[in-house]
């Protein structure tokens, strides 16, 4: 890989999305080391260190929303030394996107993220790869784990069966329900948790990544958060042949040196 333009921020932080563990960016966090990056990948509240751990005791994950999420994020980024470019994939978007509205980021990339409050898109694949959660109203308190068949579905479409396999085996684990519902209740709510204020000027650069065979955050889903968005520097980039998976999967590399090549570019 050619080198890429430095950033005037040297430190970058990714934020996983529901139902995969944090180790899940080792890969995207040795090539962001190897171009001169320090890194770090928190988990979410209630995630223990490894796949294992998480898998054997979720507990810490019940009732954790999007705003406790976020916050926790923010008590994490008020201890580096400098405000940190974001890396966020899903409900990890989201909160790239809240933490950016909060000015404590230098600049953010979101992978597939779930939908700010305005979106209006809310195609049926989406519906089915949420439902696992959603049909149960008990499942907003506690956490829930996707089957091999269902990850299959929200993240494995573009793969083939024995890849989706894998990962969900490597990766995935438990997640808290209650996001889901903050966000399918948004628009009909007054202080939503995933609302962000995209028309205020003088935030930090944007990228909204978007997959065309995306399940769980359709493409038309991310254009629609990228439409809303006026008065800072926001801009789209879609990859038509790739699923949830992407950052995951065999193909990451063509995310991260997108990634990378723009953070270089517009976070100077």
């Amino acid at each position: 890989m050619n080198m890429i333009p430095m950033a005037a921020a040297r430190t970058v932080v990714f934020i996983h999305g529901l139902w995969i563990h944090s180790g899940s960016w080792e890969p995207w966090q040795e090539l962001f080391a190897g171009q001169g990056y320090e890194t770090h990948a928190p988990g979410w509240p209630g995630d223990a260190e490894s796949v294992a751990a998480t898998r054997a005791d979720p507990t810490g994950m019940h009732g954790v929303g999007v705003e406790e999420a976020t916050d926790a994020y923010a008590k994490f980024l008020a201890g580096l030394d400098e405000r940190p470019i974001l890396v966020g994939h899903s409900f990890g978007g989201l909160i790239a996107q809240k933490l950016l509205d909060r000015d404590l980021a230098a600049g953010a990339v979101t992978i597939s993220p779930a939908p700010i409050k305005g979106v209006r898109a809310v195609p049926f694949s989406l519906l089915r790869s949420a439902f696992p959660v959603l049909r149960s109203p008990a499942n907003r308190g506690r956490a829930v784990a996707l089957t091999e068949k269902q990850f299959a579905y929200g993240f494995g479409n573009a793969l083939t069966p024995a890849e989706s396999s894998d990962i969900h085996r490597r990766v995935a684990i438990p997640a808290p329900g209650r996001p889901l519902f903050e966000v399918s209740s948004a628009n009909f709510t007054r202080d939503a948790p995933s609302a962000v204020d995209t028309a205020r000027a003088g935030r930090a650069p944007l990228l909204m990544i978007a997959c065309g065979r995306d399940h769980t955050v359709p493409a038309v889903v991310v254009r629609g958060a990228h439409r809303l968005y006026a008065g800072s520097r926001t801009d789209l980039v879609e990859f038509p042949d790739r699923g949830h998976s992407a950052p995951l999967d065999r193909g990451w590399r063509d995310l991260a040196e997108t990634s990378l090549t723009w953070i270089g570019t517009h976070t100077a």
